[in-house]
Parts: structure tokens; sequence; C-alpha cells
């Protein structure tokens, strides 16, 4: 490369040397960079034709650059040499400190491997240190600054202008050239990949309020409520957002609704399946107050939205007005429990409510007529419905499943099973314990309405009979509809006294005349008390009522049974 006993033209070369190594550091661009390499090599060191190498992900070698020769970077640029045919070459030859140089007369070896290469065919040497045109020197470049880091690149070398293999001040030239090449590239990849992470990242904050955007177009304007709560801290369930079609549901501004959460909106029988949906996500029915007081069936949808980092976010809740489905699955329910003239239940309500109290196990003689009391305190906390039963409520033994689930009306549960015991002794003997009256009851003289008046006034005596026994029971009695001219009371909590009071008070309540189509017209009953007991069916406690009934109707006379 020049007269090494010259220091002057060692100056001029470091002074080459540094001017393209500042080169290097205003490359903008990673092919701008490693262009720079290949032509630094060219102005700098002395060489006319030079080659860099870089590492692609999968670990070969790609020719990125070429310089000095426009024929061999047609020939070369962009093609690719397997990683293990550039370890051997750095395996072989001489070891300049990081450099390898590989004579013409071991290099023959390698002429058939895939590296890509530019050789021109030359006679051989004249004198010992003389460059032949199948050397090769390699000056790999690692990210460390030397062999003990990752390999990045290779730079390969060719015809220097002096026709000479290199000197130790050439070696070392090229070899720090070599560490500078590697630490702009680094920089170059590491200014590349913060670009394109910027890139990406400008991208994904305008889809991100893109996203946003549509969001929130999507939950102001959606037809349904949707609503934006809190989960986790002290305001848990706090509601954050909520659209306009949530507060024209529940007759409230949005800025009122932020004030509550959902617990403080829902029914109080449906706060187990508000607190299940919100810890579990998913869909359940359930009620929420209106302004007004009254309250709206809705389905309520939660979806958990939770961070990658930090779990649950917050819930996003969409809010369904299903009050007119809800109010036909209601009532199809009713008629379906319920007579359709009288509208009391029916004789398979009747049955699953009595069936309800009922289990196939006796009491024990050590249960006899003790736990009748703790079965009468649980009647009076449940707050069963009035025996005429509307249709929306639960009535007598009604569970949190509906009719004759598990439970006790008013949503209380009945989880530990109270054992039904009739009274001891019989006759009308009251010894102080109470049970489950069953008051099995049979008009008298109503065949001869349905006779003369027809069956439309048999009707309206039907009716009016329900209304009267419903207004002459306790809340939480039942009257029920068994068919015909029978009707059935379960009166609980009652003693033997109770119920044949019970009894007489009904049967005078139906007495009195009951108006129809401008005419006066009466019936009689006949009241049969039976006792309901576990150990029985619901067929057994009603066959013994029925039979007592028809023993107190054969005892009376007729003249006293019949009243119209």
């Amino acid at each position: 490369m020049e007269t090494e006993s010259e220091p002057y033209i060692r100056l001029a070369t470091l002074r080459l040397l540094h001017q393209v190594v500042a080169d290097l550091n205003t490359a903008r661009s990673l092919a701008d960079t490693v262009q720079t390499v290949a032509d630094g090599v060219i102005a700098g060191l002395g060489f006319e034709l030079s080659a860099v190498n870089l590492v692609r992900p999968d670990g070969d070698l790609v020719v990125a650059a070429v310089g000095g020769s426009a024929g061999a970077e047609a020939l070369m640029a962009g093609r690719v040499g397997s990683r293990v045919a550039w370890d051997r070459r750095l395996s072989m030859g001489d070891r300049w400190g990081d450099l390898r140089f590989i004579p013409y007369s071991e290099g023959w070896v390698l002429d058939d491997d895939d590296v890509p290469e530019w050789h021109t065919p030359g006679p051989a040497p004249r004198f010992p240190d003389e460059w032949h045109p199948m050397d090769r020197l390699f000056a790999p470049m690692y990210t460390a600054g030397g062999s003990g880091g990752e390999l990045i690149g290779v730079i390969s070398v060719d015809k220097p202008r002096s026709g000479r293999r290199p000197g130790a001040w050439g070696r070392e030239a090229l070899q720090m050239y070599a560490f500078h090449a590697a630490t702009a590239i680094g920089n170059a990849r590491l200014r590349a990949n913060m670009q394109r992470a910027l890139l990406r990242l400008e991208r994904e904050q305008q889809a991100l309020r893109a996203s946003e955007e549509s969001f929130r177009q999507a939950f102001e304007y959606a037809p349904s409520g949707m609503a934006i709560a809190e989960m986790g801290g002290d305001q848990q369930g706090r509601l954050l957002r909520a659209n306009d079609a949530l507060c024209r549901l529940l007759g409230r501004p949005a800025s009122a609704l932020r004030r509550y959460s959902f617990s403080d909106l829902v029914h109080r029988e449906d706060i187990g399946t508000l607190v299940r949906t919100s810890a579990e996500g998913g869909r359940s029915e359930l009620r929420l107050a209106r302004r007004d007081g009254s309250y709206v069936w809705v389905s309520l949808r939660n979806s958990v939205v939770a961070d990658a980092a930090d779990g649950p976010r917050f819930l996003l809740t969409h809010v369904e007005d299903i009050e007119e489905r809800k109010t036909h699955e209601l009532q199809l329910a009713h008629r379906a429990s319920h007579d359709s003239l009288t509208g009391l239940p029916n004789s398979a309500e009747l049955r699953a409510r009595l069936g309800s109290r009922l289990c196939g196990s006796p009491p024990g003689p050590g249960e006899y007529g003790s736990g009748y009391g703790s079965a009468g305190d649980a009647v009076e906390a449940g707050g069963f419905s009035r025996g005429y039963d509307e249709f929306d409520g639960p009535g007598l033994f009604d569970g949190p499943g509906g009719p004759g689930g598990p439970g006790f009306g008013g949503g209380i549960p009945y989880e530990p099973h109270v054992h039904t015991i009739a009274p001891r002794g019989d006759g009308d003997v009251d010894d102080g314990h109470k049970g489950l009256a069953v008051l099995f009851c049979d008009l008298d003289g109503f065949k001869s309405i349905n006779d003369r008046f027809g069956h439309h006034a048999g009707d309206a005596v039907l009716i009016e009979v329900a209304r009267r026994l419903a207004a002459g029971v306790r809340e939480g009695d039942t009257v029920a509809r068994l068919g015909g001219d029978e009707f059935v009371v379960l009166a609980d909590g009652l003693g033997r006294a109770d119920a044949k009071d019970l009894a007489g008070r009904l049967r005078n309540a139906i007495t009195p005349p009951i108006r129809v189509d401008g005419r006066a017209v009466r019936v009689g009953a006949s009241f049969g008390i039976g006792w309901a007991s576990c150990g029985m069916t619901a067929e057994e406690v009603l066959r013994s009522a029925d039979q007592r009934m028809y023993i107190e109707k054969r005892s009376r006379s007729k003249e006293r049974r019949r009243a119209g």
C-alpha cells in the first residue's frame, strides 16, 4: 500500500483513513452505509476492489455493496454465500490479527464453493510478497469490535494498488477500518430499526385513534344501551360512561348515571345474578330501576376488558330492553300454572307447591312436632305472596327457580329441608303444634245454578267464590282451583283448632248471596281438612283432605249444606 519506511506516507494514509471513517457516520441509511464502507476501502486503504458481505437473519451472507468495479458489482451484488462456506474461509489461511489471508497456493480449494467472487487471471508472483490475482484477504466485522463478538459481516478486498501484500501497517489500518465499519453498520441498523419502530408506532397510533373513534361512535349511537364500569378498587362497578340509549331506557341523564353502579340500580332479587355476571362475564337477565321507581327487564352482557400486564381494567356492558319479551314469557308461564277463569293457581301448580314441601322420608320420633316452629318462622320471614296470587308474584313455596323450585317465596333459598309434620292427635283438640293444613272445598248447590241459569252464571259464581276465598286467607297462603267447583287452600303454621276456624270463616264468606245478571244466587261449601306430612305424596295429602270433605258433607243435612 505504501513504503513503510516512509513515515509521511503513513501519515497521509492515516488522514485518508480518518476521512473515510468520518464518512461512515454521515451515511443516512443502511444501504448508504455499506456502500460507503465499500467505497472507503478503495479511497482510503489503497485497494482497487472491495465487497461488503452482511449476515442475513438466516445466517448466510449476502453481497450488500461492491466498490471499485462496475462489472464486479453487476456480477456479485445481491448474491448469497452460505454460512458454511464463509466459516470455512475464515478458518483457513494465515491469521493477521482478526484478518484472514488465503494465498493463491491454498485458495484453489475454494474455487467451487458458493461464495460470490471476482478474480482476474494473472502470472505467478515474481517476488515473495507480490499480490497474486487469486489471493484472498478478508476483514471480519463483529458486534463487539473483535473476534469475541457476533459476526455481522465480512469485508473482502482485492488488487492492492502497490501490487504487494499489505504489510503490518496496512493490515492494522484494514483491521481498524473493519472495526469502525462494524460500528457504523450497527448504528445504521439501529437507526433503521428505530425508524421502522417509529413508523410502526405512528401507524398503530393512527389505527388506535381510528379504532377509538369507531368505538366512540358505535358506543354513543348504538340503538341499545351500553355502559363502561370500573373493575376493582373502591369504585368497583361504578359507571364511567353511559350512552344515550341507556339513559333513555332508565330515564336518567348520563351525569346522574355516573353516580351509580349497576348494583345500585338492580332489583334486590337480582343482586346475586348481577354479581355472578360481573365476576365471570357472560349474559344474564335482570331488572333495573327507572327514575320513576318502576323496573324494566333487560338482558345484560358483560365483557371484561383486560390489560396484559395489569389484569382486568373495566367492564363493557351491553344492556338490551327485553321488557316485552319477558312480560310475554311471564304471561305464558302464568297461563300454564293458573286457572284461566278465576286466575287462581291450577291443579298442576297446586301439586307442585304442595310437593315442594314434602319429602319421601317421614320424620323420626325425635323430630316430631319440634321442627315445625322453624318452618313457620321461615314462612313468616319469607313474605309469601297473597293466596290470590297475581300473575307476576311468587306464591307459597315458590323458589328462586320458579314455582315448586327449591326455596321459599321472595327469593329466600330453602337449602336445609325442614320436615313438614302434621299436628299430633285427632279431632279438634289443639295440642299447640302447628302444621301445613290442606283445606279441600266443594261447593254445595252449584250444579243447580248451572242447570237453571246456564254456564255463564256458573262461571260468575266461581269467579266470585275465588275472590272471597282469596280475601279470607293470610298473606302467604295459597288458594287454588282444583277443577269444576272444587277449591283447595294451603295454610301453613296452623293448629287443628286454627284450621277448623279458618274453614268456618271461609264457609261463612262463601254463603252470602252472589249477584249474577240482576239476580241473587247462593251456594254453600263443604270443607275437609287434611294435613301435609313428609313421607306422603301430594296426591295422598289431597286424597285425605277430599275424603274428610265427603265425611263432613255427609254429616250435614242437605238443607244445611245447600244455600241456593
